[in-house]
């Protein structure tokens, strides 16, 4: 174990079951110890996460990259998932958030297991594999990648990937059965991870059933920025659901 100050915060990197984990402690936990469980690209367009940090929030990271969200990757997120709140005292619920990619892992891994999660939030998410990584719809897709996610899913043929039922959008009456509140930002003009073939299609079935989700579109932007430079509208929603807004912890 190493415990080091990044960013003013103590920092603890750690391994769990063969893989690497990063635990970032508040100066002073919030209520109920709540923590924002990063799916993937620790510290990358993070205003959301660091605003969550200085109202009182851990932040978490479990490093199983190259898995892109498969059966076996959510069986290691359950297993930190378990150690972790243990270990440190952490809310039996994290804020799970899926970057890009990490849109497989989180989306996935709340499906199977709701009841630990408080808020999804997803921003320019990946939640069609065929989509991003094998670019079959208007995407370019990305060859290497699309070559570890066949593999990591088993699929084998063209008959496999087009009768694929294991993506997050085949998920979200999962979701809406549990009733997972959704934040979910993306660029309107994303040519990576295609918004049209993705976050817009999300969104859809959500609001068809009236569902609590707070969606941010951002004109004219593409895959990067993620994330929105003032971060209070998603940090007010995630803390709200937690009945943590407006409180000394999340003002």
């Amino acid at each position: 174990m190493l415990v080091t100050e990044w960013r003013t915060y103590e920092r603890i990197d750690a391994d769990f079951n063969g893989h690497e984990y990063i635990l970032v402690k508040p100066k002073k936990a919030a209520e109920g110890r709540p923590w924002v469980w990063r799916a993937e690209f620790f510290s990358a367009f993070d205003s959301v996460d660091m605003d969550l940090l200085a109202k009182g929030w851990h932040i978490a990271y479990y490093g199983i990259s190259d898995m892109y969200g498969c059966p076996e990757a959510v069986e290691l997120m359950k297993g930190f998932f378990d150690f972790i709140t243990k270990e440190y005292d952490l809310s039996d619920k994290a804020d799970i958030f899926g970057f890009s990619r990490g849109g497989l892992y989180s989306v996935n891994y709340t499906a199977k297991y709701p009841e630990d999660i408080s808020v999804l939030y997803l921003d320019a998410p990946v939640l069609d594999i065929r989509s991003w990584p094998a670019g079959l719809g208007i995407g370019a897709g990305a060859p290497t990648e699309w070559d570890e996610c066949k593999n990591c899913f088993g699929l084998t043929d063209v008959k496999s990937i087009v009768e694929f039922k294991d993506n997050p959008l085949d998920k979200v009456d999962i979701l809406l059965e549990n009733n997972i509140p959704v934040v979910l930002c993306a660029g309107d003009s994303d040519e990576v991870v295609p918004y049209v073939e993705n976050g817009e299609i999300f969104d859809s079935l959500y609001r068809k059933k009236n569902s609590d989700i707070l969606t941010i579109v951002k004109p004219d932007c593409n895959h990067h920025p993620h994330s929105i430079s003032i971060p209070g509208p998603i940090s007010k929603f995630i803390a709200e659901h937690r009945g943590l807004y407006n409180t000394d912890s999340a003002l």
